[in-house]
C-alpha cells in the first residue's frame, strides 16, 4: 500500500504568515504547457543584484520571471561573508528563505537575528531596513509577485500596511498531511503563506524524510519548487540529483518522481493543492 497526503483548504488558516498572496499568472513564459523545467544551481547565472554597488553588490540568480519586469519571480541571492547593506527599501514586497550561511533581515535598529538555512523571512514594500550576511556561503531564495524589484533610498519609505514577518527553523511548525500519521516518519508540511483555494497561490515547506521513494503530483497551472535542504533527486534531471539551491516546475497535470538519501526540504509556490505520494516498498 501507498500513502497519500493531499494538501486541503481544512489546514488554510495556518498559511497567515504574510500578506499579499495573488492570484498566480495563467501562463509564465519559461514554462510550456504539460513540460517539465530542472535548472540545477550549477547552470544558475549569477549576475549583480545591485549594480550601482559595483563588487560589494550581492549576486543573483533567476529561477524564473524576471526581477526588472512586471512579473512574477523567483531568483537566488548570494552575499559575501561579512556583507551588510545600508538601510534601504524595496519597491515591491519579497519573500525569503535562507538556503546557506546565515542572514540577518530587519528594522536598522533591531537587534541581530541571525536566520540559519531553513529560515523564512518577508520584507514589506516601503520599508527601512538593512539586510547582513555570515558564513563562507550565504545562499538565500527570493521571490516577488509582482516587479521590477528596485532598491531605493529610506527618504521614499513609505508604510504599505504588511509587516515583517522572520521565522527560524525552531519556530516553524510542521504536520502530516492527510494520509499520514504525526507518528511515523512520513513526510511533513509547514504552511507558510497564502490559501489552498483553487485559484489563489501560496507557499510551504514539504520536508521528505530520509530514504523518501515517491511522487509529488500537481494539477495546478504553475507548480514550482526550490531545494533548500538536499538533495533530492528528480527523475526528470540529468544527472538525477539536485543540491540546494537548484529548481525544478511544471505547468498543469505533472507527476514528479522523486526520492532521497537524506532528510531533505523543498519551498513549494503554486496554485491551490498538491498531493504527496509515498511508494510500496519493494517486496
Amino acid at each position: 500500500m501507498h500513502k497519500t497526503g493531499i494538501l486541503t483548504w481544512a489546514l488554510a488558516a495556518a498559511l497567515t504568515a504574510c500578506a499579499g498572496a495573488e492570484p498566480e499568472p495563467a501562463a509564465d513564459a519559461e514554462v510550456a504547457p504539460g513540460r517539465l523545467t530542472v535548472l540545477p544551481v550549477s547552470a544558475v547565472d549569477w549576475q549583480a543584484l545591485n549594480p550601482a554597488r559595483g563588487d560589494q553588490s550581492p549576486r543573483a540568480g533567476t529561477l524564473w520571471g524576471d526581477r526588472h519586469g512586471p512579473v512574477p519571480t523567483g531568483f537566488l541571492a548570494k552575499f559575501v561573508d561579512g556583507f551588510s547593506s545600508p538601510p534601504h527599501i524595496h519597491n515591491a514586497t519579497y519573500r525569503a528563505v535562507v538556503i546557506d550561511g546565515l542572514v540577518h533581515n530587519d528594522d536598522p535598529a533591531a537587534e541581530t537575528l541571525w536566520m540559519p538555512a531553513g529560515s523564512f523571512w518577508t520584507q514589506p514594500k516601503g520599508e527601512v531596513h538593512i539586510t547582513s550576511a555570515q558564513g563562507s556561503s550565504n545562499i538565500a531564495l527570493v521571490e516577488i509577485d509582482e516587479g521590477p524589484y528596485l532598491v531605493r533610498p529610506p527618504d521614499q519609505a513609505f508604510d504599505s500596511g504588511e509587516r515583517p514577518v522572520n521565522i527560524v527553523p525552531s519556530n516553524l511548525v510542521w504536520v502530516a498531511p492527510p494520509g499520514f500519521a504525526m507518528d511515523d516518519a512520513g513526510p511533513r508540511v509547514s504552511y507558510l503563506w497564502g490559501r489552498l483555494d483553487a485559484v489563489a497561490s501560496n507557499g510551504t515547506f514539504l520536508k521528505l524524510p530520509a530514504g523518501f521513494r515517491g511522487e509529488i503530483r500537481s494539477d495546478a497551472e504553475i507548480f514550482r519548487a526550490v531545494v533548500i535542504q538536499g538533495p533530492v533527486r528528480h527523475a526528470g534531471a540529468d544527472p538525477g540529483d539536485l543540491p540546494p539551491g537548484s529548481y525544478f516546475s511544471s505547468e498543469g497535470p505533472f507527476t514528479h518522481a522523486v526520492s532521497t538519501e537524506a532528510e531533505a526540504v523543498l519551498y513549494i509556490r503554486t496554485v491551490g493543492q498538491y498531493a504527496v505520494v509515498e511508494s510500496a516498498p519493494p517486496r
